[in-house]
């Protein structure tokens, strides 16, 4: 590779993104210095594209690189069959093809990941803000936590170092320490270069293969089949890379858990992998023997104009393993297939390729829906409750009032279950509970109906006492409203009168009326002791799906509850502050004007603070960047002066105004909480950093 491949790459970012990159916050540096902001910046939207295919305009809307980008530049959200994937993007331009990632840049990296999934997005600039709502939503998808890669758009050849990559997996590995939730890949020039040009980027793929105990097909058309060694996969891929999968439907890798089920079995059980694996499928131009074959025994073949069409994943997953840990993949082999397409008619590799990646995946959840225990539920529900209860994938889901489903039910047995584990085990995958052991200790050998609904009614009864409770709660106090609905309902129910619950003559009703009130206090002590046991920098979602410490976290709660006495009050930095500090408000504004903290006309950011801002607003802030913007001026009472309508306000003031046009309702809340100095802080912490600075000179001073 050379600069020549690296300036097909510049004209396509040049092409695609001229005009749609933001470049406002550096127009005042000089031209070139502008350019190469945009090109790291149209990198980054290219990589969004080459993983997840969109417009040039979506592309570019997904860039947020510049000030409080936290070591991140772009991101997207994809929901997929298999679930939910986040995709976090960190580029590095070179003209030389030498972009630079080291171990600072992965820190950074990490930075921004952990204020993700801690729900703190107001630590972002104001491009970011535009993907809160999405990024809120797939946390809060009651299938389950999304995954999360880390992609580094990479214009350069050279592999990362050993350090970088070995620094970079280890602080993976803390997310991953409950299931794989965090990964990463690498887009280098060559990735880029083939996006940026489709086929005509590299010469087709020509290729020596082995096929072990092989078999083949010669009627209608050529095709054979055979075992492949994993290292012979993994050298296949680390030569070719994405070149391989030119004929895939997608340009890019699926990342769901099968991918990092694969590498797992390969790691820790690599002799059983063919037995585990879908095999690999490839399309070839022509397959010609390199030597002596014959069926059943070995083959050398040689194979022109290659390509995988279907177990991308495999092939991906494979090379990492081995990567990772050769002396434990190297036993593995695994089930290939190639079709042979030199006497196939017009559009049948097409066919092959669509019909191998389109074929649903089966589920345990498939199988266990056939089962007795759920046929017997649903005729129960249906003839004593007159309820509808869904079992099978894409049945349309029943009105709340007119029954549940099958994943519903799940999730209330493993909530409502005396061993808090199971709130964990369905909280870090919902799919885990249709494992027999878990599945057996959830629904039993025959779940009374009543008891099974009306646990249902707590669940959804906690969820939406959750749902309000947010409205007005901030970073981690936000997570646990968010990832702690079944350790909440799990401490809820430990509380209510259920020892008569399968009594039709019971009144589920009252205790229902009363989850308000108890839901709300399993909250505060569920926080209070995640925060107590495990410190205020640990991570919720860490603590909701661990067994180990959720059974911790509940045992606390649960009797900080079940003492009666006031629930824990919530540290001021998770909640908002109103009116009533308004004292607190005027004086951190005088504390800044007085200390010269900011310099005149500094730029600031609104940032919403709750997820309820955040729903209302974001829509509306978006249609016009000046909404989001304010000036600062050195004056008591006004110093913002709001780039939307060149008035002066005071922070709350201002924020008053704000949503009153975007939602018709103004709200009293501390404004200084809201405004924020690009990678310096909001206006609140500033402030309070001024008076910190000041106590600590006068205790020199004395």
């Amino acid at each position: 590779m050379s600069v020549v491949q690296v300036r097909y790459v510049q004209r396509a970012i040049e092409e695609r993104f001229k005009g749609l990159i933001d470049l406002s916050d550096v127009e005042t540096q000089p031209a070139g210095k502008q350019h190469e902001h945009f090109l790291t910046r149209g990198l980054a939207a290219l990589a969004r594209q080459s993983e997840q295919p969109c417009t040039n305009q979506v592309a570019a809307n997904s860039v947020f690189d510049g000030s409080d980008d936290k070591g991140l530049d772009a991101v997207s959200v994809e929901r997929t069959a298999t679930g939910t994937v986040i995709r976090l993007y960190q580029a590095k331009w070179s003209d030389k093809g030498k972009g630079q990632f080291g171990e600072a840049e992965v820190h950074k990296m990490i930075e921004g990941l952990e204020l993700i999934l801690d729900l703190e997005f107001s630590a972002f600039n104001r491009r970011f803000q535009r993907h809160v709502p999405e990024i809120e939503s797939a946390f809060e998808d009651p299938n389950g936590t999304p995954k999360i890669i880390l992609v580094l758009a990479l214009l350069r050849v050279e592999p990362l170092s050993s350090g970088v990559r070995t620094l970079l997996e280890k602080k993976i590995a803390q997310f991953n320490q409950v299931e794989e939730m965090v990964d990463y890949e690498l887009l280098d020039l060559r990735d880029f270069h083939r996006t940026t040009l489709g086929d005509a980027a590299s010469p087709k793929i020509n290729a020596s293969l082995r096929l072990e105990g092989f078999g083949q097909e010669v009627s209608p058309y050529k095709a054979l089949y055979g075992t492949v060694t994993v290292p012979h996969v993994a050298e296949l891929y680390s030569k070719h890379r994405r070149g391989l999968f030119a004929r895939n439907i997608r340009a890019s890798l699926d990342t769901s858990d099968v991918n990092v089920k694969i590498r797992g079995t390969l790691l820790n059980e690599a002799r059983h992998f063919w037995y585990f694996s879908n095999g690999i499928t490839m399309l070839c131009e022509s397959i010609k023997p390199a030597g002596k074959a014959v069926p059943g025994g070995v083959g050398d073949f040689q194979l022109s104009g290659v390509s995988v069409v279907n177990g991308a994943q495999t092939v991906s997953a494979i090379h990492k393993a081995y990567e990772a840990d050769p002396t434990a993949a190297e036993h593995g082999r695994v089930l290939v297939r190639l079709i042979s397409l030199e006497d196939c008619p017009p559009g049948f590799g097409d066919q092959v390729t669509i019909n191998t990646n389109t074929q649903n995946p089966v589920e345990d959840r498939d199988f266990k829906s056939l089962n007795a225990i759920q046929t017997t539920l649903r005729d129960a529900f249906a003839t004593e409750l007159s309820l509808s209860y869904v079992l099978k994938r894409g049945e349309p889901l029943p009105d709340p009032e007119h029954g549940t489903s099958i994943t519903e039910v799940a999730e209330a047995l493993a909530a409502t279950h005396p061993d808090a584990t199971y709130a964990a085990v369905a909280k870090k995958d919902l799919k885990d509970v249709w494992h027999d052991d878990v599945y057996q200790q959830l629904f039993g050998e025959e779940p009374d109906v009543l008891v099974v609904w009306r646990k249902v009614k707590l669940l959804r009864a906690v969820r939406a006492r959750l749902s309000d409770l947010q409205e007005g709660l901030l970073g981690r106090a936000n997570a646990m409203a968010v990832y702690g609905d079944l350790l909440i309902t799990h401490v809820t129910f430990s509380q209510l009168a259920t020892s008569n619950l399968s009594d039709p003559k019971f009144d589920w009703d009252e205790q229902i009326r009363k989850v308000a009130t108890v839901a709300q206090n399993a909250f505060e002590w569920s926080l209070y002791a995640i925060d107590a046991e495990y410190s205020i920098s640990s991570h919720i979602i860490a603590a909701v799906r661990n067994p180990e410490r959720i059974q911790r976290v509940a045992r606390v709660a649960i009797k900080g509850v079940s003492d009666g006495g006031e629930p824990p009050r919530l540290r001021t930095d998770y909640q908002p502050v109103t009116a009533e500090d308004r004292g607190r408000q005027v004086d951190a504004v005088r504390t800044l004007v007085q200390s010269g903290r900011i310099p005149d006309g500094t730029l600031l950011e609104f940032r919403p603070a709750t997820r309820s801002e955040r729903r209302v607003m974001s829509g509306w802030l978006a249609e016009d960047e000046k909404r989001s913007l304010a000036s600062w001026r050195n004056d008591p009472r006004n110093p913002l002066t709001w780039h939307y309508d060149g008035q002066d306000y005071s922070p709350s003031g201002l924020v008053r105004k704000m949503r009153t046009i975007a939602t018709g309702k103004g709200v009293n809340v501390r404004g200084t909480l809201y405004w924020h100095v690009p990678n310096e802080g909001s206006l609140k912490d500033l402030a309070e950093n001024v008076r910190t600075e000041r106590d600590v000179e006068a205790g020199e001073d004395d």
